[in-house]
């Protein structure tokens, strides 16, 4: 053994792993395929919310007093209207054809008549109907001798008085959403990640490269510079496409909760290091039992479906019932905590004690995975030839 400390030792290893993996082409196309990829959801996410509560519609004839009610009623239900006048009906029409106008309308007050090219949508509807209901009260209110400005302001006034025992959220929405962004990027670079480590020791072991590190190194060195390299790769990334994904979303609009998923972001890279260090030592153990790559997805196949099933089932606990007892229970054990914690303290339906009893979960897991990964990396990384069996490693 040389006269390296044994954090030195650990430390070039490590650098050595990131430096090589940040350097490749597949890491830098890959990262830039994501970011791309996510810029285009993003940018397709704020023209469909910028055009959601927006109708465009054409006014002709008799129907063009009508552009203020209009504008009104629809505000009153949270709707933007933009209104056109339409001196030819016929050129009207053609633009509700191509798309170029929600609507046409046209006609006397009381008794209107829209064009559209399919159907009609249900707020504009019941915004135009609402219309002509209020023109023709106007009307015979009017036959009545009363002041149709006067009974209207009476009728705004008149309300109900709304309790709320337990008030909503308004950007539950938003935080649900950048729950689950952040449980599925960490499900992947966990998935990546855990898989690259795994490869790397089978290279390493296939190729004779492991006999000549370890008369430099022991293998806990060894071992722990590869998971530490490897995860600072993931972590970067994660960081670049969080970030990145957190300033287009801001930016854009889609997302106004931005503090929010900044600390989404934050506890985010918390599980992920905690997580990797799990999932990592088991995809590394488990490897170091095989000499080929051939052989190597037969031994991560059940690790790799653990963390897919871990997915999925948080995945849509979370969607259901945030807040319900089984994904609650579930946060906090450590195959879990990492994947569906983070998407529940984005949501804001973890309590602190949860999240502190996962974090000591899994700080314990991590340190008992790593302990039992690296005794069987040791004994059976030299092994080569048959794979070695998970009992022989453990003696």
């Amino acid at each position: 053994m040389s006269d390296l400390s044994p954090g030195r030792a650990v430390f070039l290893v490590a650098r050595r792993e990131f430096l090589v993996k940040v350097r490749t082409k597949s890491f830098l196309w890959g990262t830039l395929v994501i970011v791309a990829v996510m810029a285009g959801y993003v940018l397709l996410q704020a023209v469909l919310f910028d055009g959601a509560d927006r109708d465009r519609v054409a006014l002709s004839g008799q129907a063009t007093v009508l552009a203020e009610p209009l504008r009104q009623t629809a505000a009153s239900f949270g709707r933007e209207v933009e209104v056109v006048d339409a001196t030819d009906p016929a050129a009207a029409e053609e633009r509700v054809r191509s798309g170029d106008v929600d609507a046409l309308i046209s006609g006397a007050p009381d008794a209107l008549r829209v064009v559209v090219e399919e159907s009609l949508g249900d707020e504009l509807r019941t915004v135009i109907d609402l219309i002509v209901k209020q023109q023709v009260l106007d009307a015979q209110l009017a036959e009545a001798g009363l002041d149709p400005a006067e009974v209207a302001k009476n009728v705004a006034e008149a309300g109900v008085e709304v309790v709320a025992l337990e008030p909503g959220d308004a950007a539950d929405g938003q935080r649900l959403v950048i729950g689950l962004v952040i449980a599925a990027l960490l499900y992947y670079s966990l998935l990546v990640y855990g898989t690259m480590v795994a490869q790397g020791v089978v290279e390493e072991k296939s190729s004779r490269v492991v006999e000549i590190l370890l008369a430099a190194l022991r293998p806990w060195q060894l071992l722990l510079g590869k998971v530490v390299g490897l995860g600072a790769v993931g972590l970067l990334q994660l960081v670049l496409i969080g970030g990145i994904g957190l300033g287009l979303a801001s930016f854009s609009g889609v997302v106004d909760v931005a503090g929010v998923a900044g600390g989404a972001l934050a506890a985010g890279v918390l599980w992920y290091l905690l997580g990797f260090f799990l999932y990592a030592m088991v995809f590394a153990a488990a490897a170091s039992l095989v000499s080929r790559q051939e052989e190597l997805q037969s031994v991560l196949t059940p690790i790799s479906m653990t963390v897919v099933v871990v997915f999925l089932v948080g995945f849509n606990l979370m969607i259901a019932d945030p807040t319900g007892t089984t994904v609650a229970v579930l946060s906090v054990l450590p195959p879990f905590a990492p994947i569906l914690l983070p998407g529940r303290m984005a949501m804001g339906v973890a309590p602190l004690w949860q999240v502190l009893l996962a974090v000591v979960l899994a700080l314990a897991a991590v340190a008992a995975i790593t302990w039992l990964g690296g005794r069987v990396y040791s004994n059976a990384v030299l092994r080569t030839g048959a794979r070695v069996r998970l009992r022989d490693a453990l003696r």
